[in-house]
């Protein structure tokens, strides 16, 4: 710690943490900018909440809890926002990121004529979450209920969606969860 810092953890090390949190956050996301993107995200919150870390042993692992809530944020929201999406550069070298996205753009559309078939208590979630882009705190305090409870909505809603989806669809996914084919079962089902 340098003489006049006043912030209560002045990690000497942060600089090189950055350099190693880049090549994992950019393994989980699309590109390079939505890598830097994360990272600062990352760099922001620990800046903030640096002074609620206990130990400073555990650093290094809480900044990586940062970075993976992070990274899920923003996947979160790419596909909550799909127009917003910007086109990752290295997607126009890749010969198949075309049919990818069509692929998900597919599923999308199946999701969303399952959502109206849920019951009551995880059809609201779900359209307030996912559909309208609301976060847990916002969708609870609109229906009246608690953070855990409209998280326990949503993720029932998910899983009740995933087996209308099931049902109906034979969805293959790649090694990263992204679906690279939807090819229906047949019948009236979608």
């Amino acid at each position: 710690m340098q003489t006049g810092d006043t912030t209560p953890h002045a990690p000497p090390a942060c600089a090189e943490l950055s350099t190693r949190l880049r090549p994992f956050v950019r393994r989980r996301v699309d590109s390079d900018v939505d890598a830097d993107d994360v990272l600062q995200d990352v760099l922001l919150k620990a800046h903030r909440s640096l002074g609620d870390l206990r130990d400073d042993d555990r650093l290094e692992a809480w900044l990586y809890r940062v970075a993976r809530t992070s990274i899920a944020d923003h996947l979160r929201a790419r596909q909550r926002h799909p127009l917003t999406r910007r086109e990752a550069p290295e997607a126009a070298h890749e010969p198949f990121a075309e049919d990818d996205d069509a692929v998900a753009r597919e599923v999308a559309l199946y999701v969303r004529l399952f959502v109206p078939l849920l019951p009551e208590p995880y059809r609201e979630a779900i359209e307030l979450v996912e559909l309208e882009g609301l976060t847990h705190r916002e969708a609870a305090e609109r229906l009246g209920i608690s953070v855990s409870g409209m998280k326990s909505r949503v993720q029932r809603g998910r899983a009740k969606l995933r087996q209308l989806l099931e049902a109906c669809c034979e969805i293959a996914l790649d090694a990263r969860g992204k679906p690279v084919s939807c090819e229906p079962r047949g019948g009236d089902c979608c």
